[in-house]
């Protein structure tokens, strides 16, 4: 049963087809795919400033509100209302999946675009994990890709200086601050250290000792790397994307170059022929 059409954000909706507006899938749009803290926010302000012209469509934090977190919600029996915390969205995430497949990208596919409001380049942020970008490839045979990477502890420095509320991890366990650390262990996430090497724990670390960071936001940064690589993992993701979407690919390393260096990248791989 199509469900009714719902306006998501200015020209953009879901639903049963409105007179006039088309779908998604013969759209020029470019798909930005990385976790979180690789850069995707920074990278859209650096396009912005290089002069590019394009529509942002509404992004997954969205998608999730609005759709895939009530879909669920629904689905098992709940009241409709908002979740914050992460590892409660990632439930919600991984169930939308199973009765989904494709999950984010298929949210993403069944948007419906008023020509009339939006015209020119479309621009989602952004995709993660290697299901999500096949089935993209798939039902969006024109769209463009750009995989944005970073190491695993950048992505943790970069959150804890973004100062996010979005970032909120449930029942943290504070730390007395007048502890010096030692390990991740003491942290409660044993599991980090296997994601990270010995001189990447001593050096963020050392930002805890140093005064430069908060102890309870470098714990809730390193959960939230660690619940995402039990999600995703980047290296497959970006395998799977070149295998399926060959040509419509564009990898960008955003700590060996800044973020105009990025930008122009992507200026140039969207003016090449596919």
């Amino acid at each position: 049963m199509t469900m009714p059409f719902t306006l998501l954000a200015s020209g953009v909706g879901i639903g049963a087809p409105a007179p006039g507006w088309h779908p998604i899938d013969v759209q020029q749009l470019l798909i930005l795919v990385g976790v979180t803290g690789v850069g995707k926010s920074t990278t859209l302000r650096a396009l912005r400033d290089m002069g590019l012209s394009y529509h942002l469509l509404p992004d997954r934090r969205l998608l999730t509100d609005r759709i895939i977190i009530p879909a669920q919600q629904v689905q098992a029996g709940e009241a409709i209302a908002p979740v914050k915390d992460r590892k409660a969205r990632f439930a919600y995430t991984r169930a939308y999946r199973q009765r989904h497949p494709g999950g984010m990208a298929y949210a993403l596919a069944q948007l419906q675009i008023d020509p009339n409001v939006l015209h020119g380049l479309l621009i989602f942020d952004g995709l993660r994990g290697e299901n999500e970008v096949t089935y993209a490839a798939q039902l969006l045979p024109v769209a463009r890709f750009v995989i944005l990477e970073a190491p695993d502890v950048v992505r943790v420095v970069r959150l804890m200086g973004r100062n996010d509320p979005f970032d909120q991890i449930s029942a943290r366990a504070r730390i007395h601050a007048g502890h010096l650390l030692q390990s991740f262990e003491e942290l409660d996430m044993a599991e980090a250290a296997s994601l990270f090497s010995p001189l990447e724990q001593h050096a963020l670390l050392d930002m805890v000792h140093a005064g430069e960071v908060d102890m309870d936001d470098l714990r809730t940064s390193v959960a939230i790397v660690v619940e995402e690589r039990r999600n995703y993992d980047p290296a497959a993701t970006r395998a799977a994307l070149e295998q399926v979407a060959a040509g419509r690919v564009h990898v960008v390393d955003t700590v060996r170059e800044g973020p105009q260096e990025v930008a122009y990248t992507i200026l140039d791989f969207l003016r090449r022929d596919r």
